[in-house]
């Protein structure tokens, strides 16, 4: 696949990131890797507080100055790479690309597992235009479809072993595409550019909020998102993250990046994306 290698990189050494010494000590300087599943500006935005809290908490703990730098990749494969490569010390990936990556790098951990309610598992969606006669997704047959990124857990694997169940393979679409970000294929779906279309119930909503013509088809399991350690990352920088996301007091800015927090995970948690996977070949 070829790689088009772009990337966002925020560095606040003096800011917000990273906390003031109070005497002169050793640094840590982390990067924290991810990639651009709706836009790059969002990106920022919702993780910029979250990291910051992340800094000041292991300062504290760690007894060092810790600066976290963000390095946001365009694409999901970059963003793999970057993190099997050691080029990131953590990252927040979908659960495809966690599959994907620890298939690569067996030594990459899960630091943590977001939290939906309490839960492990979230929904993602299939869409239709609001006005669109198509009531099953039988009736994608000989219609287009809108997938995200090739990587992509909702975006394409989940979607692909839906269809596959309901008996559309690639072969019974009029035609198909990867548009990279879920908010994209939303979009395109609501514009009349394609029949349907995979994204998450969350990008979903806000899309409908902000005046997108589109609603749901079908839903479908999928498992929530895991913070993952690279190979290279010291496991006392990475007990202390746990430490943090764990906490029982769990401060609002914690529930406000994982939604209710954070859950121990397992690597057998993603059995379910694996199967997805594995059948997805089959499209």
């Amino acid at each position: 696949m070829h790689l088009r290698v772009w990337a966002l990189v925020l560095l606040l050494a003096a800011g917000p990131l990273a906390a003031a010494p109070t005497m002169a000590r050793e640094d840590i300087t982390l990067t924290f890797g991810t990639y651009a599943a709706d836009k790059p500006t969002e990106t920022v935005r919702q993780y910029h507080p979250f990291l910051s809290f992340l800094a000041d908490r292991l300062t504290e703990r760690l007894g060092k100055t810790v600066t976290i730098k963000m390095v946001i990749a365009k694409e999901y494969e970059e963003g793999i790479r970057q993190l099997t490569a050691g080029e990131v010390d953590f990252a927040r990936f979908g659960p495809a690309s966690y599959v994907i990556a620890k298939s690569i790098n067996p030594l990459i951990q899960i630091v943590a597992m977001e939290s939906k309610g309490g839960q492990k598992r979230f929904k993602g969606v299939i869409v239709v235009h609001s006005d669109s006669p198509i009531r099953s997704l039988e009736d994608l047959s000989g219609q287009s479809f809108a997938f995200g990124d090739e990587l992509s857990t909702i975006g394409r694997y989940l979607a692909q072993a839906e269809l596959l169940e309901a008996g559309i393979s690639s072969a019974d679409l009029k035609n198909f595409d990867y548009l990279g970000r879920h908010d994209l294929v939303g979009v395109a779906v609501g514009a009349g550019k394609y029949s349907a279309g995979a994204l998450k119930e969350s990008t979903f909503k806000t899309l409908v909020a902000n005046g997108v013509e589109i609603r749901v088809l079908a839903s479908f399991d999928n498992v929530t998102k895991p913070w993952l350690a690279s190979a290279d990352l010291a496991p006392s920088i990475l007990q202390a993250m746990r430490d943090v996301m764990f906490a029982s007091q769990n401060e609002e800015i914690v529930r406000r990046i994982s939604k209710n927090g954070f859950l121990v995970g397992e690597d057998a948690d993603y059995d379910l994306i694996r199967g997805a996977i594995d059948r997805s070949r089959r499209f």
